[in-house]
């Protein structure tokens, strides 16, 4: 798996998500995928639980990059962004970083969102 394309899928990851397009998000994914979101959580694992998760978590919510997506030399890459959203009706920051992997036809195996309680601001 090349760097760069691994940067445009998580780029485009940010950009589906922003339009709120399910179906182009979830062509990003294998069949097989596995999201933690927060990292060790309960894995949402398959495109169903994947979809139902990033349906509800799409809802409200922007992506803003705050860095350029990140490549490695093996089949992961990073993104760092924010959260914009409400939580119990108030407007949130919630800072992440997500590490995915790749499979060998360049769809997202594996998501794994760091985050945690520290990293969420009230606006």
């Amino acid at each position: 798996m090349d760097s760069l394309t691994m940067k445009n899928a998580l780029q485009e990851y940010v950009d589906a998500f922003n339009a709120n397009d399910i179906d182009r998000l979830m062509a990003l994914f294998s069949d097989e995928v596995s999201v933690e979101d927060p990292f060790s959580s309960p894995a949402k694992i398959g495109r169903k639980e994947v979809e139902a998760f990033y349906n509800e978590s799409m809802s409200g919510a922007n992506l803003e990059l705050l860095a350029a997506p990140r490549g490695s030399y093996s089949n992961a890459a990073a993104i760092t962004f924010a959260v914009h959203t409400e939580k119990e009706g108030h407007p949130v920051r919630i800072d992440v970083t997500d590490v995915m992997t790749f499979d060998s036809e360049g769809k997202i195996a594996t998501m794994h969102a760091y985050w945690g309680p520290d990293d969420i601001q009230q606006l």
